[in-house]
């Protein structure tokens, strides 16, 4: 077929069934997933060590991402060569260990030197392939058996809808292990500190200015001393406290509203009441929200008793990446 004579409803239409042949197979394969999948969990959530994953060729990929996926959500992991496992590489899997290999076969036959090893010193071994009678589900402690489907390749060769399963299988194995350990956003943010996934995540008081550099004065104090402290700490606030609970900020608009008589006043005269605040708890992106909203620069962070314990401004969020 000439370049000319392709057809652009013939491109969808590859692309749809093969779309549709690989999507099938999950339903399918999700409807039919045994007892060897809570095993498996219940052997990773009782590791000590790490999760080391195997495989050759795309396999091997698919290891490096499910791989990549436990250490991200929480789970120590990561990836192992088998050529470089046969040549001293096996000298990172410990006894505290668990290994899940990767085989579409399961006669991958570099793999048998990281089968051996786990063998040797009774490192649980979980494997993921389509013949569990092969040498490797033979082997395994646990073998996650993969449907047997065609791929999505007119040809039925090329690794398509096999990888996808077991990528697939690896996301459901580390879901499963995040929501058993209660893995929380604060603690995703733990593994992801760049980028914009990492600003989404940050909380308040992990920018916010604490400690000496949170400009509050108490509700009698003249106003020249609080100009002092608004000026002084550079936000161009300040908070006015009583009883050690935040009764009011004064502003910039605050002074120029009160101009007539300002110095004759009391902190707790001009402070605006009941003020716009920030929780520290509070995720960065809502405090950026809560400045453009109400056109203000900077929020007093507050912490449950109402009691002011930092300070945030909008270019804090600017520069953290939350925008």
């Amino acid at each position: 077929m000439t370049q000319n004579a392709i057809s652009p409803e013939l491109i969808n239409e590859i692309g749809s069934r093969v779309l549709r042949d690989e999507g099938t197979a999950l339903i399918d394969f999700s409807e039919h997933l045994t007892t060897d999948f809570q095993i498996a969990v219940e052997k990773m959530l009782a590791c000590d060590g790490r999760i080391i994953l195997s495989g050759i060729g795309k396999s091997g990929h698919v290891a490096r991402k499910i791989s990549s996926t436990l250490a991200s959500t929480g789970t120590p992991s990561f990836y192992v060569h088998p050529s470089e496992a046969s040549h001293g590489d096996l000298g990172m899997v410990r006894p505290e260990d668990l290994c899940i290999l990767i085989s579409n076969s399961g006669e991958t036959s570099e793999l048998g030197d990281i089968i051996a090893h786990t063998r040797r010193f009774a490192i649980p071994m979980v494997a993921i392939t389509k013949r569990p009678d092969s040498a490797l589900g033979m082997a395994s402690d646990v073998t996650l058996t993969l449907p047997d489907v065609p791929e999505a390749c007119r040809i039925g060769m090329a690794p398509t809808t096999s990888t996808t399963l077991s990528l697939a299988l690896g996301d459901a194995l580390a879901v499963a292990l995040m929501e058993l350990r209660d893995f929380k956003p604060e603690n995703f943010r733990t593994y992801h500190p760049g980028g914009k996934l990492g600003a989404q995540l940050t909380k308040v008081n992990q920018l916010m200015h604490g400690g000496d550099a949170v400009p509050v004065v108490s509700a009698d104090t003249s106003m020249s001393e609080a100009i002092i402290t608004m000026t002084s700490k550079g936000f161009g606030i300040a908070g006015v406290v009583e009883d050690g609970k935040l009764i009011g900020v004064i502003s910039d608009g605050d002074l120029r509203r009160n101009l007539d008589g300002l110095m004759d006043k009391s902190a707790g005269d001009v402070a605006t009441k009941k003020p716009v605040t920030i929780h520290g708890e509070s995720l960065a992106e809502e405090a950026l929200r809560v400045l453009n909203t109400h056109k203000i620069g900077a929020l007093i962070v507050v912490d449950s008793q109402n009691a002011p314990i930092g300070v945030l401004n909008i270019h804090d969020c600017l520069r953290a990446g939350v925008a």
